[in-house]
């Protein structure tokens, strides 16, 4: 007698199946949009980028104060920048300026 084996699918393999497919879409789900996800870290990359610019702004503007502060420092005084920002601040001109509003 030859052992013939039904054509159904059993409840249990298609609950397995069903199981399978339930997860395998999770973790793909998860891998493209979840918090660690594919997009998530174009997102991070794209943030990291605008940041170093900024930083490399931010950077430039710190050098050119660090420059003025030295420039009017007592151990390198620089009269033309004293003169100048003793003016605007002051609000004060010489007799030989032409001022232009």
């Amino acid at each position: 007698m030859a052992y013939t084996r039904s054509k159904k699918i059993g409840l249990g393999t298609a609950l397995f199946f069903a199981l399978f497919i339930a997860l395998t879409g999770y973790f793909v789900f998860a891998a493209i949009q979840g918090d660690y996800g594919h997009l998530r870290r174009i997102q991070v990359e794209a943030e990291e980028k605008r940041l170093k610019e900024q930083l490399k702004i931010l950077q430039f503007g710190r050098a050119q104060l660090e420059n003025k502060t030295y420039r009017l420092s007592d151990g390198y005084l620089d009269l033309d920048l004293l003169d100048e920002r003793a003016r605007k601040v002051l609000g004060m001109a010489r007799v030989e300026d032409i001022i232009i509003r």
